[in-house]
């Protein structure tokens, strides 16, 4: 990373680095309500620490959200730190005890805002993680997807988010991150999940891939199919082989809800469905929500999750990449689902995209605010 690379070659240091972010924090944060807490004088001890550590670090200064739902002593924020990140707050996650199907963030502030629309949810749950890396308030935020919960807010908020293969098939949820750039994001799973995250320059034509709008079920909304599918196009346009392959899953709620009261499920149908999809392809490629972001009053009779919770079941890893702006002016994010432990075809394909697909309003990444 270039925060890293500067530290490392003392062109600047971590503190003031931190500083900066900090700054940013307190600056932006009042309205967009991404940290539930902030961590000043943890985060100025642990840049010091960095500054004093005498060897490159390979995050070395790095500011770090931590989804407040995971706190500073998980694995991933512990192997990030000792990698050099500077942890600066707890971002926002939705508040316990409310309705099922809440995606918002929750502060004592009130809810965490959508930094391309005010009246639009950031999704989530990793909903600060998400909002803090696209206003730029911090470059790598953690998070924790079970249903989609990386790789919704990702979408909505026009970032790279990432869901490895699940470290424990018989468990729904994985770590991955929230980052700026597919290449963040690589270097971020290198150290948190030691996940062959590399993003060297690919042979697009060795790539096959499968596009699939609604993997055979889901109600998808018209509008978020085209950008996604108009950014599969571009991969194609630039050597990615497309597949023709009729992937048509059964609906996975049942299955997925049924495993998460610890109930017996069989899930050997979709397994058989993606097993052959993946004979024939390298990556499956789909709209990573199926609508756009709702609003704080919630989503209607829409299923967020319906175009990433089979992959939680499955255990494939998947990433969200920004694939352009919807007709309401919010991203829609195309999501790149590959073989088990296969993260660095996936990111490979996700820097591709990132390489042909670019927002068009000057507002795309982290340059809000």
């Amino acid at each position: 990373m270039t925060i890293a690379a500067g530290v490392n070659a003392g062109e600047f240091r971590a503190v003031d680095v931190v500083e900066d972010a900090l700054a940013r924090i307190a600056a932006r944060d009042g309205d967009l309500r991404a940290f539930r807490e902030v961590w000043p004088e943890r985060a100025r001890r642990a840049a010091r620490l960095v500054d004093a550590a005498g060897r490159p670090l390979p995050l070395a200064g790095v500011p770090l959200g931590v989804k407040a739902s995971e706190r500073p002593g998980s694995a991933q924020v512990a192997r990030l730190v000792a990698a050099g990140c500077v942890p600066v707050g707890a971002t926002a996650v939705p508040e316990k005890g409310t309705t099922a199907w809440q995606t918002w963030g929750h502060t004592d502030r009130g809810p965490t805002v959508n930094p391309w629309r005010a009246d639009r949810t950031p999704g989530g749950s990793s909903a600060g993680s998400a909002a803090a890396v696209a206003a730029g308030l911090v470059p790598l935020a953690t998070g924790v997807d079970g249903a989609g919960s990386v790789r919704i807010p990702a979408a909505w908020c026009g970032v790279v988010g990432v869901k490895v293969t699940n470290p424990d098939p018989g468990r729904l949820t994985a770590p991955g991150p929230l980052a700026g750039s597919v290449a963040d994001a690589a270097a971020y799973l290198g150290i948190a999940v030691a996940a062959d995250a590399g993003t060297a320059d690919a042979d697009a034509a060795a790539v096959r891939a499968v596009w699939s709008a609604d993997l055979g079920f889901a109600d998808v909304d018209e509008g978020v199919v085209a950008v996604a599918r108009s950014a599969a196009g571009r991969l194609f346009a630039a050597g990615v082989t497309r597949v023709d392959h009729d992937l048509a899953l059964e609906d996975p709620a049942a299955t997925w809800l049924a495993l998460r009261r610890g109930d017996r499920a069989d899930r050997a149908v979709n397994d058989e469905r993606l097993a052959a999809a993946f004979e024939v392809a390298d990556v499956v490629l789909t709209p990573t929500a199926p609508v756009s972001a709702h609003g704080h009053d919630g989503p209607g009779d829409a299923m967020s999750v319906s175009l990433t919770w089979a992959f939680n079941l499955s255990g494939h890893p998947a990433a969200s990449v920004p694939a352009g702006l919807g007709p309401d002016g919010v991203p829609v994010g195309l999501q790149v689902v590959g073989r088990h432990g296969a993260e660095e075809t996936v990111l490979r394909v996700a820097a591709m995209l990132a390489g042909v697909v670019t927002m068009l309003d000057g507002h795309g990444g982290n340059d809000h605010g």
